[in-house]
């Protein structure tokens, strides 16, 4: 028996079996891996499914169903000490399978140099190499939504191992102990003086730095033309500001504007770390934003979204798709013909009237329950 086959067999004897998903890039992209993790834990309930994250996505990791264990990644920039100590980690873990959603050639190393004899990953550039299970996908065609090409590679890896695939899980792909949302709601309604019977509509006007984004003064535009919608329907929202890191002057710039126009709007006040933050975005009635990773968030805890996308072939509506039920979803990207990235090309009075529509189908299936 060769070296490696005597690796492999040690690493299958273990039990339950331990399998490693990488996703260790930013916010948006971490909560587009539920839908996969959702999927291998459908699958194969017994297995033991440890993540390698970044320490930021970290505390929202440890409050994934799916995920059994947390391996924070010191990143590309770490220092040989700090690579050969998540080696030694890696290979004293001993996975049966490694599950990479977005390659890079030092990952690929490192799940190599590890000895886990399962190790899947999309067929891309050269890190393809380290990998013994490749998934052609040509993601940057965009054909279909991330978590699909995500779940796609999940079901890649069970089929790897022997196991048999299960129906596709449904949303919410962050399914909340009850009484959570409610426990949120009240702390809210609490902390801004909010009414709980009104809908409360977020508004995270951030970018995060990551994503082409409406400007202050469109949102403002946007939620003013909401507002009036619903008020012809008899109904009051609450308008609720969200804010990164950095951007909470922003917040309260805009909420300045919202009082302008006579919107009831307050800015969330600070949370104590982003699973705070992520708890918060469960009380939302609908949520509005930039293709970012607050937006994710709130779809994976199904929460209704409106996301607004630039027509970039690699950043569409349908490539970052939020994984939340279609009917509680809505995108706008610049019509044909503008700028991929010309924001202001999207028609605000179109965007308002289906999220007005989307919100007072929201409060007419509530008081009907």
């Amino acid at each position: 028996m060769t070296s490696s086959s005597r690796v492999a067999a040690r690493h299958a004897a273990n039990q339950p079996p331990h399998i490693l998903v990488v996703r260790n890039d930013k916010l948006g992209d971490f909560m587009l891996a539920w839908p996969a993790l959702a999927c291998l834990k459908a699958a194969a309930p017994q297995a033991r499914i440890s993540v390698l994250v970044p320490a930021y996505t970290a505390p929202l990791a440890r409050l994934c169903p799916w995920i059994d264990a947390v391996i924070v990644d010191p990143g590309d920039a770490a220092g040989k000490q700090a690579q050969r100590e998540l080696l030694a980690q890696l290979r004293s873990e001993r996975f049966c399978a490694m599950l990479t959603l977005y390659s890079t050639p030092r990952i690929g190393w490192l799940g190599w140099r590890a000895g886990i004899p399962c190790r899947v990953a999309p067929a891309t550039k050269w890190a393809q190499l380290f990998y013994n299970h490749r998934v052609v996908q040509r993601r940057s065609r965009s054909d279909k939504p991330e978590y699909l090409y995500n779940v796609e590679l999940a079901e890649a890896l069970l089929a790897a191992q022997g196991w048999q695939p299960q129906a596709r899980p449904a949303p919410p792909y962050w399914p909340l102990s009850p009484g959570t949302a409610a426990a949120q709601r009240e702390s809210i309604a609490g902390a801004l003086a909010l009414e709980p019977s009104r809908p409360w509509l977020f508004l995270h006007a951030g970018s995060g730095g990551s994503a082409v984004n409406l400007s202050s003064s469109q949102y403002a535009e946007l939620a003013a033309a909401i507002d009036s919608r619903l008020a012809a329907d008899d109904i009051h929202a609450h308008w609720v500001l969200t804010a990164g890191p950095g951007e909470e002057p922003a917040a309260h710039e805009l909420c300045e504007m919202l009082h302008d126009r006579r919107l009831q709007a307050k800015v969330l006040p600070p949370r104590t770390g982003l699973a705070d933050f992520a708890l918060a975005l469960s009380a939302a009635d609908l949520f509005v934003a930039g293709s970012t990773g607050p937006l994710h968030i709130a779809a994976c805890l199904n929460r209704p979204t409106a996301g607004f996308y630039p027509a970039r072939r690699s950043a569409t509506a349908l490539r970052w798709q939020t994984c939340n039920d279609a009917s509680r979803r809505l995108a706008f990207s610049p019509p044909e013909g503008a700028g991929e990235s010309e924001m202001s090309a999207i028609d605000l009075e179109v965007a308002a009237t289906k999220i007005s529509a989307l919100v007072s189908r929201r409060v007419a299936a509530k008081s009907a329950s």
